[in-house]
């Protein structure tokens, strides 16, 4: 099934009387439960198009389809809605609550959800396990590692069970063994349990965990190479 349909997309972004093309007629489908590095060099439409897959942003020209339903057509309150039970996000700066403990940040979903507190309980221990920081349950971000708050990330991006996880640069501020854990916990969780995973990076030590690496180049897919992942 497909998860993301991309139909002859194009971004342009427009600063006074000067135009920029990011992206230029992109086609591209991706399933239920792959994990696919989408890269290229800085410029080349790769953050672009992880946005518009994300509800984010809205292409210019074509349609962006989320299990079946055009996004690009709906205002901003139907996006956020969308992206509240759809998509989980990860982000190249952890974006966790600094005054607020792991077990809180995981919890925050769920809460602007609606979720029971019984529920909540469950599933942040849950995730907690998951991404190994039980014993890390009532620290906030500045006492713990960047690696360690990165799987804070990581769970609270799949706190309330999305099909889609977009991870924008995931390892970015990582050094390498924060950056392989991180990676690892990823790429876990996705064959655990089915949910797809999306990122964007132009980093080789990431590009070796997918098993699909589509690279863009100046707004458009120049390669889509599917195959078993290298580590």
């Amino acid at each position: 099934m497909e998860v993301t349909k991309i139909e002859n997309v194009t971004r342009i972004f427009r600063v006074g009387d000067v135009e920029t093309q990011a992206l230029r007629g992109v086609n591209l489908s991706i399933e239920n439960g792959e994990f696919t590095a989408l890269v290229g060099p800085s410029g080349s439409g790769k953050t672009t198009l992880l946005q518009l897959i994300g509800c984010l942003d809205q292409p210019t020209s074509g349609n962006v389809y989320i299990n079946g339903k055009d996004v690009s057509k709906l205002n901003r309150n139907q996006r956020a809605d969308m992206r509240r039970g759809t998509i989980g996000f990860i982000f190249q700066f952890f974006a966790l609550i600094p005054t607020l403990t792991a077990y809180e940040n995981i919890e925050m979903p769920l809460l602007l959800v609606g979720e029971s507190a019984s529920k909540r309980k469950e599933r942040v221990t849950e995730l907690l396990e998951a991404v190994e920081l039980t014993d890390r349950a009532h620290h906030r971000p500045d006492q713990l590692s960047g690696g360690q708050q990165q799987r804070v990330a990581i769970a609270r991006a799949l706190a309330t069970r999305p099909s889609l996880i977009l991870a924008d640069e995931p390892t970015a501020n990582l050094d390498t063994p924060n950056g392989k854990q991180v990676m690892e916990t990823m790429t876990r969780l996705n064959r655990e349990t089915g949910v797809t995973f999306v990122f964007a990076t132009h980093d080789p030590r990431v590009i070796q965990y997918a098993r699909r690496v589509i690279t863009l180049r100046d707004g458009v897919i120049i390669e889509n190479h599917s195959g078993e992942a290298q580590v």
